[in-house]
């Protein structure tokens, strides 16, 4: 990368806030989860009120189920997230930051923020006593995801198969 792109690129990642979610953006969440399940490929996306009320319940209940780091852009929108847990027990008796989704709007991909919001994540997980380590996944067939984690110096680990299976089925 070029001196010039790279000095852009940095002054286009500072445009935008990441901070924590609070309720002011539930509804703000549950518009870009259909946007992140449209990238996915989805096309049988829930209804608004549903999604509204997910959100609320995951990251708002008693207790709540996760947490997330919202990008919010310099017009106060929201235009990428990372939501993560942390999950019992990781390495010995330590437990991970489990991060489930990293998102960032197309219009500021390439631009830091998700390079940004990973070394939020990293700094979330290392001020907390206790955190060993910080996983997440990414699929197989999506390159851009696994070309940008490398572009951070991390590395694929090989050393675990997903299974998965739908809550309701049994």
């Amino acid at each position: 990368m070029r001196a010039n792109e790279e000095t852009e690129e940095q002054e286009l990642s500072m445009t935008v806030t990441i901070r924590p979610a609070d309720k002011r953006d539930v509804e703000a969440l549950a518009e870009l989860i259909e946007e992140i399940e449209r990238f996915y490929g989805s096309t049988d996306i829930q209804p608004l009120e549903e999604r509204r009320t997910q959100v609320e319940e995951a990251l708002f209940g008693s207790p709540p189920l996760a947490s997330a780091l919202v990008v919010e852009d310099a017009a106060g929108e929201l235009v990428g997230l990372a939501a993560y847990s942390f999950l019992w027990p990781a390495a010995g008796s330590s437990h991970s930051l489990f991060l489930k989704e990293l998102y960032v709007r197309d219009t500021l991909r390439r631009q830091g923020v998700g390079s940004r919001l990973m070394n939020e994540l990293r700094a979330l997980a290392a001020a907390r006593p206790g955190c060993s380590r910080v996983e997440w996944m990414t699929d197989r067939d999506n390159p851009h995801a696994r070309a940008f984690y490398r572009t951070l110096g991390f590395t694929e680990f090989d050393g675990k198969i997903v299974y998965r299976v739908d809550a309701g089925a049994v």
